[in-house]
């Protein structure tokens, strides 16, 4: 099955323009659709909102617009821990997954680090965040869909937790980096991919001044990447996911492949990691 995911850098508007992000989101995913993608992926924390209080919810218009495309669509927004509480309460900072008929999926609160961590009293976010305790993966047309967020790329066990659930795309969009990670970013979210065999992708958000990554990865080539805003898409085969998941590591003279298959069948010893990860794939 051949699928076409486009992840969203957006030009990121803060303070009292934070509010027409939501329109902007629509927009982008429209032209995403436009291009044939069917699986669009927005930045952590975008369209927001991303510091509190929490003045608006890009909810309904996200849901709207996923319908009216027939797409799924990821987003990311804030939730009070303890609804009702408001103002400087507690937070989990959440992604969103919509479906074609416009009802939400399922939610991804993020899990790591444990908080207090970078959010509170920040340029760009300020919220009191707390991390949550379940990493769930959510069920499409076309399979299993893992989603994590931005630096939990540097987390191995989450992205291979999400692979032992069945994910076989696992998304991980970004809010802000440094430019001196720029390399070892794009390194872990390929070695991700690869040490899977799933796709991977994100993007994060740009603020003035600044420049983004966006990049979407198979386990054997890394399938397109961008520095600059918009939408960035590509074509991926989920049936050579599967293949090489089932295929069985041998030699031949010309390999047919450019990642080591059958990771989860022939290169997994569950016995070694006291009881870690027993579930197969």
């Amino acid at each position: 099955m051949k699928l076409k995911i486009a992840v969203v850098q957006p030009e990121t508007l803060t303070g009292a323009e934070a509010p027409e992000n939501t329109e902007r989101a629509v927009a982008y995913i429209r032209e995403a659709a436009r291009e044939g993608a069917r699986l669009i992926a927005l930045p952590e924390t975008y369209p927001g909102p991303y510091t509190v209080p929490l003045t608006y919810s890009p909810e309904q218009a996200l849901s709207d617009v996923a319908r009216d495309e027939k797409v799924y669509v990821v987003g990311g927004a804030l939730e009070y821990v303890r609804p009702g509480e408001g103002n400087h309460a507690a937070c989990y900072n959440c992604l969103y997954l919509w479906g074609p008929d416009g009802g939400r999926i399922g939610t991804y609160r993020r899990t790591s680090p444990p908080g207090p961590w970078i959010y509170e009293g920040g340029r760009f976010w300020d919220f009191k965040y707390q991390e949550a305790d379940e990493l769930p993966v959510f069920d499409t047309e076309f399979g299993k869909v893992g989603i994590l967020m931005c630096s939990e790329v540097y987390v191995p066990e989450l992205s291979r937790i999400m692979a032992l659930k069945g994910a076989v795309i696992t998304l991980l969009p970004a809010g802000l980096w440094s430019w001196q990670l720029h390399d070892t970013w794009r390194t872990l979210l390929w070695a991700r991919s690869i040490e899977n065999l799933m796709i991977t992708a994100t993007s994060r958000n740009i603020l003035p001044g600044g420049a983004g990554h966006a990049i979407i990865c198979s386990p054997e080539e890394i399938l397109a990447e961008s520095r600059r805003p918009g939408v960035l898409t590509a074509t991926v085969d989920l049936d050579r996911i599967q293949w090489l998941r089932d295929t069985m590591d041998h030699y031949e003279e010309n390999w047919p492949w450019r990642a080591k298959p059958g990771i989860f069948k022939q290169w997994r010893r569950p016995g070694l990691y006291g009881g870690i990860g027993r579930s197969g794939v």
